[in-house]
């Protein structure tokens, strides 16, 4: 998987999709999700309604573009002094940004606008990157610590999975309940417990 940093589109292009972006959010609190139509985006941001279906093609693909950008990270992870307390903060807050009814809304979205996969590379991306700055700063420390893989494998991989799947979706099992801080410490624990594993 690539490590570059996601680039956003710049001049023009970024002011067209910063102002269509804007729109979604803003109608989608005032009038609501099922009310949203591309002629009616476009005017609120200002551009015609071809413009919209030129970029992006249909009102899933355009909800899909928001809710990545809207989960991408906006600031480094929090740097708590040593690997297990960045690895454990992160977790918790990813899980509860995550499981939340508007996280989940922007996961589902994310999703069902890129048949591809592109759209769940690139979010499976932002938290790689989240995660090689907490591995650069214990590299830098001197600490021992997993590979960013492994990390995802371990910690984020059944984080997603309880949110997709186990918790409260239909037939899915779980309640939004199983998914805590305390269930993220634990596979963060897990993690650095395990035999074999950096201390």
């Amino acid at each position: 998987m690539s490590r570059k940093p996601m680039v956003r589109p710049g001049g023009r292009s970024a002011r067209v999709q910063e102002a269509v972006h804007t729109a979604v959010r803003e109608l989608q609190a005032e009038v609501g999700r099922p009310e949203l139509t591309i002629p009616l985006i476009a005017a609120r941001a200002g551009v015609t309604p071809s413009t919209v279906y030129r970029r992006w093609g249909d009102l899933q693909e355009l909800l899909s573009d928001v809710a990545v950008e809207n989960l991408r990270p906006d600031t480094p992870p929090q740097d708590h002094g040593d690997l297990a307390a960045d690895l454990r903060n992160w977790a918790e807050q990813f899980i509860e940004e995550m499981a939340s009814p508007i996280g989940r809304a922007y996961i589902r979205d994310a999703l069902l606008g890129a048949p591809d996969g592109d759209n769940a590379a690139r979010c499976s991306q932002y938290a790689a990157e989240q995660i090689d700055v907490m591995l650069a700063r214990a590299a830098e420390r001197g600490e021992d610590a997993p590979g960013v893989e492994l990390v995802l494998d371990r910690v984020v991989a059944p984080m997603m999975y309880r949110i997709l799947f186990r918790s409260g979706g239909p037939g899915g099992g779980g309640s939004p309940g199983d998914l805590t801080a305390a269930y993220a410490r634990g596979l963060v624990r897990d993690l650095l417990d395990a035999p074999g594993a950096p201390h």
